[in-house]
């Protein structure tokens, strides 16, 4: 079994047997792909299941994204949390955006070696998005402020989900209460170690922005 594997199922223990194949089979192909380009760090890859694939799942501890929801996983990289995410909610719509050709080339094929009929890769940068989504995700290096500006755009208004106001959902870690004291939309930050025992998580937060 592959290193953090188990995690998987331990944390989402309602994934169909579809679901977990597709789960197991992004070992093999990240660990080809990053062989060829440098696309994740080499002590990152050993640590797939717990860095990058269960990180991006928090998302889903918090949020459950509707049949028919579309959601824009900008600055993707290598398929995170875009990838992950549209293995478990399988009726909502993802499309994965980076600037970097090589990445979205590395994405593309995942989502056709997955079969993923509900996702979508496209390299462009933000300002040339011309469409909207219900929300907007991303593993966020950049200040919650500059996101925004970047995104807040590409975000419907209007349509309402049961629990959840659309808008952005960033994956953040460290002391955020500088930053987003900035912010002047509707916020609220979740602490992933709640639902996460790893002390990798211990630090990471999931961010939820909204327009008031």
């Amino acid at each position: 079994m592959h290193p953090f594997f188990d995690l998987i199922p331990k944390y989402f223990p309602e994934l169909n047997d579809t679901q977990k194949q597709r789960f197991r089979m992004l070992w093999d192909i990240y660990h080809d792909w990053n062989s060829k380009i440098n696309l994740i760090s080499r002590k990152d890859i050993d640590e797939l299941y717990l860095r990058h694939v269960l990180h991006s799942l928090s998302i889903a501890c918090f949020f459950n994204f509707d049949k028919g929801s579309t959601i824009l996983d900008i600055g993707t990289g290598g398929g995170f949390p875009g990838i992950p995410l549209s293995i478990v909610f399988e009726n909502a719509q993802f499309t994965m955006v980076d600037s970097i050709g090589k990445k979205i080339h590395v994405v593309q094929d995942v989502i056709d070696k997955l079969r993923l009929q509900n996702a979508v890769a496209k390299q462009m940068r933000a300002e040339e998005i011309k469409d909207q989504y219900d929300f907007v995700v991303c593993r966020a290096v950049a200040d919650s402020s500059d996101i925004i500006r970047w995104t807040g755009k590409l975000i419907k208004s209007g349509r309402s989900f049961p629990g959840i106001s659309p808008g952005l959902i960033c994956l953040k870690g460290g002391n955020l209460e500088a930053e987003l004291a900035k912010v002047r939309w509707g916020k609220k930050v979740y602490d992933i170690a709640s639902k996460f025992q790893e002390d990798y998580f211990e630090t990471k937060k999931v961010v939820h922005l909204w327009k008031k």
